[in-house]
């Protein structure tokens, strides 16, 4: 827990300081009332005592009290300052954090458990700095200072006070040991929820068109009683607290009072019975005390309470540590720019890949070049690694043996945003953002120059696209839902293929990215590429033989290796695998043509 204030700024530290002054201030406001109360009884108790000095003893007290309040009202703004931007912190690096991460990391800890530590943990964080200054700080200075101020006032209440304090201690272990296992089952389990929730709400079309409502509502239910069931379990343990603290307080204001009678009947029983004074100092001090006693018990109170917070609040800050603490395996270079008179060159020198955790490599040996201005295509059966093969060219994943180089370097030794901004990725499955058309195709900037309008119209218009958007109510103003939910499969295509030719990269990459589109849209789009991103190099992933068969260069991955590399005549020729590929989807005459 304590690991995860090392993310605090000098700012705060100073903030908490001055915290602590009040602190100790409104400390010593409570415990000086006491001794008003002590000579308040001592002054009702004596003959002949004036009331104007009860009156200014009352006084003393009562701007105690003033002063405590305001104390605790100061410290109250300092702790929620410290927490809210403490916190803001913490989402802004664990953003920054997970945004630096490649597949290989958010695949160890999983999308929903990022969100929970990233939305839940967090609060749980900020709730313990908030009570922090007010309760783990207040109630050990009172409490010790409140043991001195009793200290020699009759043995007797101070062994009761002690024996109070031991059983609130004792009841607090028990209840930890029982307790704290379950916090930690209780945030894997809100990231369990959290999972399922999303699953249902991702492929909430999936759901209903396989009339899996039920299936799923049961799915959730067993996430949900398995939470509730953790909740409940230490709630309950929890509720036990505040019934337990309420007996040892009656408990010992009560055995105060009987002792305190005792004593008082004792001193009466003494030869000097008739000295008043005497029973006056036992009956003002059992006043006293008992305040005191109260006091030391309030500040376990309040320890108590932080102990239900504590277990939980530690829970969330190692797993909000444990995101922080991970080193992503994916690194920047020191490179900016390639070797000298070499644009849009893709190379793979013998590489290899194995994906972390995996038996065997899914990728073997595999060689070629794409050089400036060439169209090289990617073709093979499901599951051959053709996706796995251009995802090592943006490093979503770094080759396992072997080079892969962009430009004639590295692309381990470049600097990560100088190697994007060579690139023009389109994904496998296309991604929308929350916002206009405009605003998705001039998504984000090549690292030189916003992008105007005129540049994002070019680019739809390229990606044959411009037809639907200027029919659609704001033309490239128009509203996009998150995920691209009002657009069609084809529509989502062709804008995420605009994003990426708005780039004007060196190269693109284009993952099975026009398998939405129709062979008329497809054969249109490829055209239009072909004229005007004229001298860029691109990549594509691609099922269809019939948007890869003008290629430069076609390679057939058959198993994570190459098969056969060439223009389509030459592989229809040469190559069984491509083949068998090209005749089970086009006739001969129209392979031929």
């Amino acid at each position: 827990m304590l690991k995860i204030f090392k993310y605090l700024k000098p700012k705060e530290c100073f903030f908490a300081g001055i915290g602590l002054i009040f602190i100790v201030a409104q400390v010593w406001l409570d415990l000086k009332m006491p001794d008003y109360m002590y000579e308040i009884t001592t002054l009702t108790q004596t003959p002949g005592s004036a009331m104007k000095d009860i009156w200014m003893a009352g006084g003393y007290m009562l701007l105690c009290a003033l002063g405590s309040l305001a104390g605790a009202i100061i410290v109250g703004y300092l702790a929620a300052r410290i927490a809210a931007s403490f916190s803001q912190r913490l989402r802004s690096m664990l953003f920054n954090k997970v945004d630096s991460f490649s597949m290989e990391e958010i695949n160890r800890f999983s999308t929903s458990s990022l969100i929970t530590r990233s939305t839940n943990d967090i609060t749980q964080v900020q709730m313990i700095v908030t009570m922090g200054l007010q309760l783990i700080v207040k109630a050990p200075i009172m409490a010790i200072w409140a043991i001195t101020k009793i200290a020699g006032k009759g043995y007797e209440w101070t062994v009761t006070t002690g024996i109070a304090v031991l059983i609130v201690l004792l009841t607090v272990s028990l209840l930890m040991v029982f307790v704290m296992p379950k916090f930690r089952r209780m945030q894997i389990l809100t990231d369990n929820i959290t999972r399922v929730t999303r699953e249902n709400l991702t492929g909430l079309r999936v759901v209903r068109a396989y009339n899996a409502e039920s299936y799923q509502e049961d799915k959730f239910e067993k996430a949900n009683e398995e939470l509730t069931g953790t909740q409940l379990f230490t709630n309950r343990a929890m509720v036990v607290m505040m019934p337990v603290m309420t007996i040892i307080m009656s408990g010992l204001s009560l055995a105060i009072y009987w002792i305190g009678a005792y004593l008082i009947d004792a001193a009466s029983m003494m030869p000097n019975a008739a000295d008043v004074p005497e029973k006056l100092v036992v009956f003002s001090n059992m006043v006293v005390f008992s305040q005191y006693a109260m006091q030391v018990i309030m500040s376990f109170m309040m320890l108590t309470m932080m102990f239900i917070m504590l277990p939980r609040a530690g829970v969330s800050a190692k797993r909000i540590n444990e995101v922080l603490d991970t080193e992503p395996c994916i690194v920047d270079g020191g490179v900016n720019e390639g070797l000298p008179g070499v644009v849009g060159e893709v190379t793979f020198n013998n590489v290899s890949f194995k994906y972390p955790g995996a038996a065997e490599p899914i990728l073997e040996g595999i060689s070629f070049t794409a050089k400036k201005g060439e169209t090289v295509a990617f073709i093979g059966s499901t599951g051959s690694g053709k996706s796995t093969l251009i995802n090592l060219i943006p490093r979503f994943f770094d080759a396992t043996e072997g080079e892969v180089l962009v430009d004639g370097v590295n692309v381990k030794d470049y600097n990560l945003e100088s190697l994007l901004n060579k690139i023009g990725y389109v994904p496998q499955k296309a991604v929308l953002f929350k916002g206009t058309v405009g605003s998705n195709v001039g998504y984000g900037d090549n690292g030189v120059d916003k992008f105007t309008e005129d540049e994002v119209q070019w680019a739809m218009i390229t990606a044959q696209g411009s037809d639907f958007v200027e029919k659609m109510d704001g033309g490239y103003n128009a509203s996009i839902a998150q995920g691209g939910t009002n657009v069609s499969g084809g529509q989502k295509q062709r804008i995420a293929i605009a994003r990426a030719i708005c780039r004007r990269p060196e190269i693109y990459i284009f993952d099975d990215s026009f398998s939405a589109l129709d062979y008329k849209t497809d054969r249109a789009l490829r055209k239009a590429l072909k004229v005007n991103t004229r001298g860029t190099t691109a990549l594509i992933v691609a099922q269809r033989i019939g948007t890869i068969m003008d290629a430069d260069q076609i390679i057939v991955l058959d198993e994570g290796k190459i098969v056969g590399k060439g223009a389509h005549k030459e592989l229809l020729r040469d190559c069984s695998v491509y083949k068998e590929i090209a005749m089970s989807q086009l006739s001969e005459e129209e392979l031929i043509s």
